[in-house]
């Protein structure tokens, strides 16, 4: 019998669906003017892409690590490729998650 005990992560079905939820949490966090359905999953979220700085990026990790009980630090050395994009953040929190 499967019960919550034996899966404590929530049911994501899909890449696209924890994408989309990540991406409404950037959206929500930063309170930024572009809707979830906008930030293009390989763009950027640096720079010319999303338009993301160091204190958002920052803000983002500290989010997704209380929303799936990750650690993300501000000295880890693969920040920036776990932050490159949309697609990059998800993947990462896809192997990573404990929620």
């Amino acid at each position: 019998m499967n019960t919550m005990q034996d899966n404590p992560k929530p049911n994501i079905s899909s890449t696209a669906d924890l994408q989309r939820e990540v991406a409404e949490l950037m959206v929500e966090c930063l309170n930024l003017e572009v809707t979830a359905d906008q930030i293009i999953p390989d763009a950027p979220l640096y720079g010319e892409g999303l338009g993301l700085d160091s204190i958002d990026v920052l803000e983002v990790a500290l989010v997704v690590s209380k929303r799936y009980g990750l650690q993300l630090r501000s000295d880890g050395a693969d920040n920036r490729q776990v932050f490159n994009s949309l697609r990059s953040l998800s993947d990462y929190i896809a192997a990573q998650r404990t929620r």
